[in-house]
């Protein structure tokens, strides 16, 4: 089990901790991989050097979640984490 970006990358995620409260884990998901631009979130991880932790990540490395992403936005994912240096599987 993830201990979370607090704990393993000395992150408080107080931003995404609110939209997982108003928005849930698939709206909010699905929010920070359509975005433009990387959240405020994303850069902190990868200032950390833990963008394993990130949503784009998560999604793109766990099967289990595929099923709940159009295959573009899982495409949008796995660019974003490729344009950051992170070794991403295909």
């Amino acid at each position: 089990m993830s201990i979370g970006p607090k704990a393993e990358a000395k992150y408080n995620a107080t931003i995404f901790l609110q939209m997982l409260s108003n928005e849930g884990g698939l709206r909010t998901a699905k929010t920070l991989i359509n975005a433009a631009k990387p959240s405020d979130g994303y850069t902190e991880l990868y200032l950390r050097k833990r963008l394993d932790l990130t949503v784009e990540a998560v999604v793109t490395e766990n099967s289990r979640w595929h099923s709940l992403f159009e295959p573009e936005e899982l495409e949008l994912a796995r660019k974003r984490l490729r344009d950051y240096g992170y070794k991403v599987s295909d």
